[in-house]
């Protein structure tokens, strides 16, 4: 059997730290990271071109590839562009929705506060290539921005000697206004830094390996980040009325990414977790990427977990915090009810996570590493910046007047009281 069902009230604590203390495994490179970094800093361009041809084999002629994207999207199979089209116009109307509204309110008599949202100038979007294309991924990370009003948007993708034109033509019809054929450390360097060809950015968004996601801990400080991603994941958390073919299938559909990926079913029914261990064991055979997938399967941070209760459940996938939460229940708007922390969350028979990866309009690039406890997905507001507004009266100052200048003298900051304190008696002389 390719994954055993375990009950989960037996688990160590090396089988917990397994599940809950997962990484973005960045700190084995991290060293070799900083030196990519510091040189592409120093050297620019010259620097990009050397590390191409080292890490990826391939001799960079032009670095921009801008006009590429456009030619692959205009000579892209209809059924392919429709497809991406699609996807770009669900992803967008989804983010629009999103977009807040400026606004002021009155706080009382003659105080007037509020927001206002504007976008960054310039963002840099990390498409991934490796041992699959993800056009997804530039419509995921391109489209926010673009939604957001981001003056900029650029993006990196690593070079080959024949770039994936499914890929170029979807970084086309996402938006991007600049795209360099460079991959890695130093593609996330080039942003952070500019170099010649490269436009410096403000943010370095979107997911990649080990190599970018250390090169993003590297040069955070010096420009944003989204976050640190790490191996895809998913909790499938299933009762008695789940069909154990599609639990099975959306294991192995998360364990397609990488032989890292963290793939867990949980439920408190001893006969749907046989059901889906067997039925993962008949599909594996049935994929092309069967030898990834059965790594992913064999991670330790993977499993069929039998759970006591469906309370058990829910603590444990709570706990776990996972990027990609389905919920395969009879009352799964319960369930969902009482797990706050998941990046993405898929209800019912009728969603495969595959929904959120390609066309439903959602975002794919999501916390991993248990760090949905505390941030969210990419989304419209990773691309804006905000501003508090506000406005005083004389009265809204006379207001609160004294509560300002009595902590600012029990801080000791005399100088902020001194500044209310003019205004005030410049009213009082004004009333006189």
């Amino acid at each position: 059997m390719t994954v055993d069902v375990r009950d989960l009230a037996d688990l160590g604590p090396g089988d917990r730290a397994a599940f809950f203390d997962r990484d973005a495994g960045i700190e084995a490179v991290r060293g070799d990271v900083r030196e990519i970094v510091d040189q592409v800093r120093e050297e620019g361009d010259v620097a990009i071109r050397e590390f191409t041809s080292k890490f990826d084999d391939v001799e960079l002629g032009n670095i921009t590839i801008t006009d590429d994207c456009e030619r692959a999207y205009e000579e892209l199979d209809a059924a392919l562009l429709d497809a991406i089209e699609t996807a770009v116009e669900n992803v967008r109307e989804f983010h629009e929705a999103q977009l807040p509204d400026d606004w002021r309110d009155e706080f009382g008599p003659g105080r007037e506060l509020g927001r206002r949202f504007r976008p960054l100038e310039r963002v840099g979007v990390y498409v991934p290539g490796g041992s699959a294309a993800y056009p997804s991924s530039a419509i995921m990370g391109v489209v926010p921005a673009v939604v957001a009003g981001v003056e900029h948007v650029s993006v990196v993708t690593p070079p080959a000697d024949e770039l994936n034109p499914v890929t170029l033509a979807a970084i086309h019809a996402a938006g991007a206004d600049a795209v360099y054929s460079v991959g890695g450390a130093q593609a996330i360097a080039g942003f952070a830094y500019g170099t010649e060809t490269i436009t410096r950015v403000q943010k370095i968004v979107g997911p990649g390996n080990k190599w970018v996601t250390a090169a993003k801990a590297e040069v955070r400080g010096d420009v944003e980040i989204d976050f640190l991603a790490g191996p895809s994941e998913i909790v499938v958390v299933a009762d008695e009325t789940a069909d154990p073919d599609l639990v099975a299938a959306e294991l192995i559909a998360q364990a397609e990414h990488d032989p890292s990926t963290s793939v867990v079913a949980i439920t408190d029914d001893a006969e749907t977790a046989e059901a889906t261990a067997t039925a993962v064991d008949e599909q594996v055979d049935e994929r092309e990427r069967e030898e990834i997938i059965r790594a992913g399967l064999d991670n330790d941070a993977s499993g069929i977990l039998l759970a006591r209760s469906m309370s058990e459940a829910i603590l444990f996938t709570e706990e776990y915090a996972p990027e990609h939460l389905s919920i395969l229940a009879d009352d799964d708007e319960s369930v969902l009810e009482r797990i706050d922390s998941a990046g993405s969350v898929f209800l019912g028979s009728n969603t495969p996570v595959a929904a959120g990866d390609y066309a439903s309009g959602t975002n794919h690039v999501l916390p991993t590493n248990g760090n949905a406890h505390v941030t969210g997905g990419l989304s419209v507001e990773t691309f804006l910046r905000s501003t508090t507004v506000q406005r005083l009266s004389a009265d809204g100052l006379e207001e609160i007047g004294e509560t300002i200048t009595t902590l600012a003298d029990a801080e000791g900051l005399e100088a902020h009281a001194a500044s209310v304190r003019r205004r005030l008696e410049g009213l009082e002389s004004d009333d006189s």
